[in-house]
């Protein structure tokens, strides 16, 4: 599985999190908790499809909640589960 795609967007995002201000709390630690839960994944020789299909509906749901909110995060959020749906994370 090809991860590196998926880590440049992690990375992204961390950049684009950083630059925006007033970002909820709530949701910035939701965030973490998905970046610790793909890193973990990220660790693992084989993926768990639940835990998989979690993690993409998580990035799904921080992306529609980021999109009202912060619209400029919302690209990097929707690139996220785009690439997690594709890996099969």
């Amino acid at each position: 599985m090809d991860t590196n795609d998926l880590k440049q967007t992690l990375i992204k995002l961390h950049a684009h999190l950083e630059a925006t201000q007033n970002v909820d709390p709530e949701l910035k630690e939701i965030l973490q908790v998905l970046d610790k839960d793909i890193q973990a994944v990220l660790e693992k020789d084989e993926t768990d499809e639940s835990i998989s299909g979690e993690l993409v509906e998580r990035s799904q749901a921080i992306s529609a909640k980021f999109a009202a909110e912060h619209p400029q995060l919302e690209p990097v959020l929707r690139e996220l589960g785009q690439i997690l749906n594709r890996m099969g994370i």
